[in-house]
């Protein structure tokens, strides 16, 4: 069975051979990882055999890119959409925006000009050799984009953006119907060039450790009328929607579901994301990707408990991917990781 017909069995709540597999890793624990066996001339989601590959498009602004300050600890850069942020040089944490491109209307409208869909959004020699390799080896393939209240916090102090969603509704609502728009028409034009996409996955992180950024209430009335719009293309193109959502997002997840999602990731458990308690309830209605507590991925009888109990649940009548609970830190140790993959193998097992 190929990952392109366990994927899609699994999103159509049936069984397959085993549970599909798939997962997120930091740039510094594939580093470690290469001092510890991993062979650098093999990708590591070669190595492991992940089965989803995302392609997409440049949905920025397309402002240029610019180092401002480089040193041994960090490097502060301009971004695409106009802002400034500051990484670590081993990109093993998330950017600190420092400054952010939109402080008024005016600012925003002045990029709402810039997101017009076009073909030189896609680079299209590497991406298209890239997916038919990809195709070919029967991955599944999926047109992959940030989107909603996540994606504009590059544009918009979180804070700031936070208050705009309650204050001023209807100019946030532009602002999360503008880019899907073009995250649609660059859909289209990929599609009318070469790509034949399995599925789509999206990203908006929506919850932290304690509960919702904001309220079920705010999702319905700002966000979830362009998360419809944005499902119901990508169904009408027999496309199932995967959604990342980071953080604690279990009062979302009847209107997730009525926008038209079809699995929620990552289910992270330092959140309160339980996987024993969401499949049971809301099973029959989303698929699910992740729940694996990485905080036991260093401790062999721990992870195989919580790979054993969780499986046992969660793939049964399908509907279950695995993933871990959010990416993979770079104090999992390569041999920790491949005990991982092997216990998910044995439990995985239909």
């Amino acid at each position: 069975m190929t990952s392109r017909e366990r994927v899609r069995m699994t999103l159509e709540h049936r069984e397959p051979d085993r549970v599909p597999i798939h997962d997120s890793l930091w740039v510094a624990t594939v580093s470690r990882w290469h001092k510890e066996g991993l062979p650098e001339e093999i990708p590591v989601s070669e190595y492991f055999d992940y089965e989803i590959v995302g392609f997409g498009a440049d949905l920025s602004p397309r402002f240029p890119v610019k180092v401002l300050e480089r040193n041994e600890t960090y490097i502060v850069e301009t971004t695409p959409y106009g802002g400034i942020r500051r990484n670590f040089r081993d990109y093993s944490t998330t950017p600190e925006i420092i400054d952010w491109p939109v402080k008024s209307k005016e600012d925003w409208y002045k990029i709402k000009d810039r997101l017009q869909p076009n073909i030189t959004r896609v680079n299209w020699v590497s991406s298209l050799n890239d997916y038919s390799r990809t195709y070919g080896d029967g991955k599944f393939v999926t047109y992959s984009a940030a989107m909603g209240y996540d994606q504009f916090q590059s544009y918009i102090k979180t804070e700031e953006l936070l208050i705009l969603l309650v204050e001023d509704p209807e100019w946030a609502k532009d602002m999360f119907r503008t880019h899907a728009i073009l995250l649609i028409e660059m859909a289209k034009i990929m599609m009318e060039y070469g790509f034949k996409f399995d599925g789509a996955f999206l990203y908006n992180d929506m919850g932290y450790r304690n509960g919702l950024l904001f309220s079920p209430r705010t999702y319905q009335e700002v966000l979830q009328e362009t998360d419809a719009m944005v499902c119901e293309f990508f169904h009408k193109n027999n496309m199932p929607v995967i959604l990342h959502s980071c953080g604690n997002v279990k009062e979302l997840i009847p209107y997730l579901i009525d926008a038209g999602f079809d699995c929620l990731q990552p289910l992270e458990v330092k959140a309160g994301m339980d996987l024993l308690e969401l499949k049971p309830e809301y099973g029959d209605k989303i698929s699910f990707m992740g729940g694996i507590d990485v905080r036991k991925m260093t401790d062999p009888v721990a992870i195989e408990e919580e790979i054993s109990r969780k499986f046992e649940v969660a793939k049964k009548g399908g509907g279950y991917i695995y993933h871990s609970d959010h990416s993979i830190p770079k104090n999992i140790s390569f041999e920790d990781y491949n005990r991982v993959i092997s216990l998910v193998k044995k439990y995985g097992k239909y």
